[in-house]
Parts: C-alpha cells; structure tokens; sequence
C-alpha cells in the first residue's frame, strides 16, 4: 500500500457534475503585480462547493481554454476570490477579464491544508512568488482562531518588491499577531525591508522548537524542496510538514491523467501532500 493510499482522503468530491463548468461572472478585479490579478468570481447558478484552503478550482475562459487555479479566498454571497499569473494564453484570458465576463468554474478538486496538525505548535509558512495565493486561506483561519497556534511565522519571498503578492495585506496580518517576514531576490529604492536574500536562506532562524513545528510550503519546486530539506535537518519531522505541489492538471477529476507523479494523481491525491510523501519522489529525476 502506498503513502498516498494510507493517508485520510481529504479531497472533496464536487457538488455539480466534474467535467460541468457552473457560471461564474467577474463581480470585482484587482491588479496585484504587474502580472497578477486578483478575481472575485460571482455564481450566476448555483455554485459549485466551497473549497477548503488548499483547494484549486479549474477556470474555462469561453473560447480560450481552461486551466487550474488556485482558491485565495472567499467573498459574500459564495463569492470565490482567485488569483492568477499571466503565463500563457488562457491565463492572459483571465487576467484580462473584467467586471460582467462570465467564467466558467468547476471543482472544487484536490486535498486541503491540514491546519489540525498545527494547533498546538508552531506554524511556520514559507512561500515564493505566486505561492501566498494558495495559503491566504490558511494565513486568515490560523488568526482568526490565533488562541489554538503557538508562534505563527509567515515567509514571503518574491523576485522584487512590485512583485511581493498580497504587501497590503502583510502589516495587517502582523499586527493580528503572526510574525511576517519577507524578503526579495532583488531590491529597488521601493523596497523598505532588511532582508535581500532567497526565502531559503533563512527559514532555518523560523524554527525554534523542530518537534513542535508544523510547516506548510507553497512556491516554486526547488524552494520547496530546499526549505523543506532545511527543516528536516533542523529536527522537523516530515510528516509534519505539507508542500503543495504543481504538475500540468488537465481534468481535476483523476481521469486524463496527466498530472500523475510516481504513484500519486496530483489532483485527487494533491496538490497538498506531506514531505514525507513527496520527498522519494522529488529525488527521482525522470518523474
């Protein structure tokens, strides 16, 4: 029996048909970098299930083509909050859309944060580049219950300060109570921070009791697997750290499968797995 076979299965199976995209229309856009965007998505119908932190919806652009994404929030009214990167065509499509465009919209796929295994210790959240999106969620429920977590340390690493995801948000979280630090590959006159180095080259200092620490890593790849390498040397146990990992998902329902890795379907077994579950994988170079 594999890893991904003993672990509870935490992904949700979808209110509506899985292969049916429900109605969603652009009821708000924010610009957050000079490549991101930030959606509120409406339901026009009846919505799809609300996704659980760690989630990720697959977005149809009418015309274009469909890509995954993940959920970075929630709104009134069973609003979905997505933020997308322009990387390719379907995904300029979506940054460009604009209040009143229709989406299409289904899901919700794939497994959650655990945030249980953390009450109780140190929660330490690393991420790079576009990864904050996918813990927002996260971030918003660990203060809003902050009497459960000990320490609550939040890494953000980003190529340059216009590139920081969410910056207005930071101060907010850190007078709510968690210990936000961010940093950038490269600063410009903008940048008012201390730090100018890679979210890897510092991680180690966030952890002051390893057999009390839960961490959670979103970003790219070899951040992840650097920081959660760190970690482990530093005393964390494996299973008590869970990565998010990205592969090219398609369907979002374990059928096409072209997001399989090793043993594991990433968008019925993934994205959030445990590093003990990715770690044999992320050494073998043909995967």
């Amino acid at each position: 029996m594999t890893a991904a076979q003993q672990r509870p299965v935490t992904a949700a199976a979808p209110a509506t048909e899985p292969m049916r995209p429900a109605r969603y229309v652009v009821a708000g856009r924010r610009a957050d970098t000079s490549d991101t965007v930030t959606l509120m998505l409406r339901p026009k119908e009846d919505p799809i299930e609300a996704p659980r932190p760690g989630q990720f919806t697959m977005l149809y652009v009418f015309g274009v083509g469909e890509v995954p994404v993940s959920v970075s929030g929630s709104g009134p009214g069973q609003e979905l909050m997505q933020t997308i990167r322009a990387v390719g065509a379907v995904t300029r499509a979506l940054c460009a859309a604009a209040p009143g465009d229709m989406i299409g919209v289904r899901g919700p796929f794939g497994t959650e944060w655990r945030l249980s295994v953390a009450e109780g210790r140190d929660l330490v959240l690393v991420t790079g580049g576009i990864g904050l999106a996918p813990l927002r969620p996260v971030v918003l429920a660990a203060l809003a219950q902050r009497a459960k977590y000990n320490r609550v340390v939040l890494l953000v690493g980003a190529r340059t300060p216009d590139d920081l995801l969410f910056a207005d948000e930071l101060e907010t979280w850190h007078r709510r109570g968690a210990d936000v630090q961010a940093t950038v590959d490269r600063a410009n006159p903008k940048w008012k921070g201390h730090v100018v180095d890679l979210v890897t080259g510092f991680i180690g200092n966030a952890v002051h009791n390893p057999a009390e620490t839960a961490a959670f890593l979103c970003g790219p790849e070899i951040m992840i697997r650097m920081c959660s390498h760190t970690l482990v040397s530093r005393g964390v146990a494996a299973d008590n750290i869970q990565v998010s990992l990205e592969r090219n998902m398609r369907c979002g329902a374990a059928l096409c499968g072209h997001c399989q890795l090793g043993p594991l379907l990433l968008c019925r077994d993934g994205p959030v797995v445990t590093y003990a579950e990715a770690a044999p994988l992320a050494v073998k170079k043909e995967l």
